[in-house]
């Protein structure tokens, strides 16, 4: 389970990246961040407070500042503790802007802490979004090994003991690429896309029964392995049984649903003498084409159907023929 984000550790981590002034105290760095979603105050500073996202970051640009300048010291002050009265995290200040006095003093009486970046305010949203939206993804953990086969990212599972590792390591003596062995940590981003990357820890070593730790790296070049992968398919290995129920023509798909996200599934069974790395890579191709618009199942599919109807014809026309 991930610590929870505060705003000292936010500070911490993207100090550099968001060109941070360093703050004048560290009062309300403990305040707990719950959501990845950045914004301005909006309709907010004029009285509209019923859609107020007070849980959000919030962020002043030169707009924000310069129309609470435009009012008086006291129309400032009713403002900003109507504004300051909501349980807001942290707020931001850019392009090197002083806040005005009164909305340094509220935010110190409720405890919010004011940071002020030197970026402009669109470079700021630019840069802050992805790293929340990365620090707020759903992830989860798998036992399995994930590799870069043409450019598609493979997910190997199955059994322990049944060839996972020896088959992606077979794959990087090919060429492709390694991201992660054993363990695959996964993050969703957006509705439908999960990246799956190694343990810091581990790092790019496979374990290989009856050879032991593998620096893929250090044997086979840096060019051998990657941080991180988009997984597109599920590639599960099972043990050979003649009367496992396969799909020999590719129509009826499988899927697998990871974190909400569903994933083409393909089960193949290991036999002695069956090569796993050549059907990996053409599971990888044919991926490749269905995603550029050919699907070689439906097309022999829809040929067979097609010559089927043609022979149907010659049949009709001949029992109709009388002469």
């Amino acid at each position: 389970m991930k610590a929870k984000l505060t705003v000292g550790r936010l500070v911490e981590r993207l100090r550099e990246t968001l060109a941070l002034d360093k703050p004048a105290s560290e009062q309300g760095f403990d305040r707990e961040i719950r959501s990845p979603n950045v914004s301005s105050p909006g309709l907010v500073l004029a009285g509209y407070v019923e859609r107020f996202p007070a849980h959000r970051l919030q962020v002043f640009g030169e707009t924000e500042v310069s129309y609470i300048l435009s009012k008086s010291e006291a129309e400032r002050r009713t403002i900003l503790e109507k504004y300051f009265s909501f349980p807001i995290p942290a707020v931001f200040v850019t392009k090197a802007q002083q806040p005005p006095l009164e909305m340094a003093e509220l935010a110190a009486a409720t405890g919010v802490p004011i940071l002020g970046s030197r970026l402009k305010t669109n470079e700021f949203y630019t840069r802050i979004k992805p790293w929340l939206e990365e620090e707020f993804a759903p992830t989860t953990t798998l036992h399995g090994s994930l590799a870069d086969v043409f450019g598609v990212g493979l997910l190997f599972i199955g059994r322990s003991g049944i060839g996972k590792s020896e088959c992606v390591l077979d794959l990087v003596e090919r060429g492709h690429r390694l991201v992660a062995d054993d363990v695959v940590m996964v993050s969703r981003r957006g509705t439908e896309v999960l990246l799956g990357r190694g343990h810091e820890l581990q790092r790019h070593y496979m374990e290989i029964r009856g050879v032991g730790l593998v620096d893929v790296p250090s044997v086979f070049g840096i060019r051998a392995v990657r941080q991180q992968k988009r997984i597109e398919v599920v590639v599960e290995l099972v043990d050979w049984d003649p009367e496992l129920v396969i799909d020999r023509t590719g129509l009826d798909r499988e899927g697998t649903t990871i974190l909400d996200v569903t994933l083409p599934k393909i089960a193949v069974p290991l036999n002695p003498g069956k090569n796993i790395t050549v059907i990996a890579e053409v599971i990888a191709m044919n991926h490749l084409l269905k995603y550029s618009g050919i699907d070689p199942a439906e097309r022999f599919n829809e040929r067979l159907m097609k010559t089927m109807r043609a022979a149907s014809e010659v049949r009709r026309y001949l029992q109709e023929d009388y002469e």
